[in-house]
């Protein structure tokens, strides 16, 4: 609930501090005395239009499901707005953007004008709908619930789905790429060391012919082997070492014989030739070891490619199923709306008949599943599409709506109406003031109006007016109520009888 406005420098206002009250608060005057500007400034607070104040400050309750992680609220709230080189917002004293005012009392304070042609869209009508169902059936609000909680799950899963996708998508090249590149080392299948002792054969091979040739000279020591131990014994010498190193000659003899052998059967050529591949590998990763590594390491990253393709086929998986369980929900859904749109289409017709207008009917298709069900909801009084109903038609089927969406319900927020009496008859004016009467027992409503029967139903009757230094606002005394709704019926030089209908129409209100 508003309770309080305080305006400072405000195009013809100078200054003006007005408080409100619960229910129904009506503003009239004369054309041009600064009542749609007076609105602005409120609506411009909250972040819905411009604020043309230097200094616009109000005061309200705290919404009762308002709450915020960014800003601490009290029970008693106040928004200013400061207007210099530019437009600062505060909140409770913290800054605050125009676009957070509006986004977080944006379900709060609702602007309905003549010239506005919205508040039929498919959400709106589908909140009415919710709203009644939900009041009738707390199963349908589990219902409701659990299919939003579903749903937004499932938009998750379908945007990683997309993602993966997407990532499959650009990394084709890549996966190409890591193929190569494996393909490229495992058909060489290097070994840890295997290059070392390439190296060390073909060392080998380019000296066994010399090796064996000496080697074939050395034999002829053996020969002396004899001669020698004779030698010893006859100078009462050890030869044990002299025999340990000849059997070690003879050893390393018959290796190196085994060797040639072996090497015999080497084919050189293809030494060389897998000494030049390792080599190549050699100098593009620095050792064998390297390559390997990097080996390892292309084929974990190209796993987690086919990692990706597993992660798809679960995902796809798990949509699937989650869409079957939103579309037996929506369905559900969608039974209970229809059932309780019937109902609702009776207690509005009644509404409308009050304010002269057919009857209406709730026009439901079915959609693809979306964050409120699969439901698509319109409607059409007597047949005729809402885009093709009259300003004034269009307004009272919305006021219709709003006072049937308002039964049983306290406190719903604030409301302001702009001019929305203007350009009907005089039982259509009834009609509506006395609709707009009953709706101000569950929201607070501003209202501008141009019409006495409108005007008399008020809590709080504000009039706005300009002289010679400017505009300004009051709040009407019971007697000046009177006189105001009797310029209303009358004009300026209003006459007896306009004043005598002002008294009789205007009661005070329970």
């Amino acid at each position: 609930m508003l309770r309080r406005v305080y305006i400072k420098e405000l195009l013809g206002f100078k200054e003006l501090d007005i408080e409100f009250d619960k229910g129904l608060n009506i503003i009239t005057g004369p054309s041009g005395a600064g009542k749609s500007v007076f609105m602005g400034a409120i609506l411009a607070n909250f972040g819905l239009s411009n604020q043309e104040a230097n200094l616009c400050e109000v005061e309200l309750l705290k919404p009762k499901d308002l709450e915020s992680e960014a800003y601490e609220l009290d029970d008693e709230i106040t928004i200013k707005a400061i207007k210099r080189d530019r437009v600062r917002f505060f909140l409770d004293g913290q800054k605050i953007s125009k676009k957070a005012l509006k986004e977080m009392f944006g379900d709060y304070l609702s602007y309905i004008s003549v010239r506005q042609m919205k508040g039929f869209e498919n959400e709106a009508l589908l909140d009415v709908v919710d709203n009644y169902c939900g009041s009738a059936d707390s199963a349908f609000v589990e219902s409701l619930s659990e299919y939003k909680s579903l749903y937004s799950e499932y938009k998750q899963k379908e945007a990683e789905l997309e993602s993966l996708r997407e990532k499959i998508k650009k990394s084709n090249e890549r996966v190409e790429f890591l193929k190569y590149e494996i393909e490229k080392i495992t058909s060489l299948n290097p070994k840890k060391g295997e290059y070392e002792e390439l190296l060390t054969i073909k060392k080998q091979l380019s000296k066994i012919d010399k090796i064996s040739e000496i080697a074939s000279r050395v034999d002829a020591i053996f020969e002396y082997e004899d001669d020698v131990h004779e030698l010893f014994g006859m100078l009462n010498k050890d030869s044990s070492y002299f025999s340990d190193a000849m059997n070690q000659l003879r050893s390393d003899l018959e290796d190196i014989e085994s060797l040639s052998e072996e090497l015999a059967e080497v084919n050189i050529e293809e030494v060389l030739n897998r000494l030049e591949e390792l080599n190549a590998l050699i100098k593009r990763f620095g050792t064998i070891s390297d390559a390997l590594e990097y080996l390892e390491e292309k084929r974990v990253e190209l796993s987690s490619f086919e990692t990706i393709n597993e992660d798809v086929s679960h995902l796809e998986e798990f949509i699937d199923k989650r869409k079957s369980e939103l579309e037996k929900l929506a369905t559900r859904i969608s039974k209970a709306r229809k059932e309780g749109a019937k109902v609702i289409e009776e207690r509005l017709f009644e509404y409308l008949k009050e304010l002269k207008l057919p009857r209406a009917e709730f026009i439901f298709s079915k959609s693809e599943l979306y964050e409120l069900g699969s439901d698509e909801l319109t409607i059409e009084l007597d047949g005729s599409k809402v885009e093709h109903l009259s300003g004034g038609e269009f307004n009272r089927v919305r006021l219709a709506l709003l006072t049937v969406n308002a039964d049983s319900r306290v406190d719903e927020g604030v409301i302001i109406l702009d001019e929305i009496d203007a350009n009907v008859s005089g039982d259509e004016s009834i009609a509506i003031a006395n609709m707009i009467s009953k709706l101000s027992k569950s929201y607070q409503i501003f209202a501008i109006s141009h019409q006495p029967h409108l005007s008399s139903k008020a809590n709080r009757h504000i009039f706005i007016n300009k002289d010679s230094s400017g505009s300004y606002a009051k709040v009407l005394s019971e007697q000046e109520r009177v006189e105001e709704i009797a310029r209303i019926i009358g004009g300026e030089n209003f006459d007896k009888e306009s004043l005598e209908f002002a008294k009789k129409i205007l009661k005070p209100r329970a």
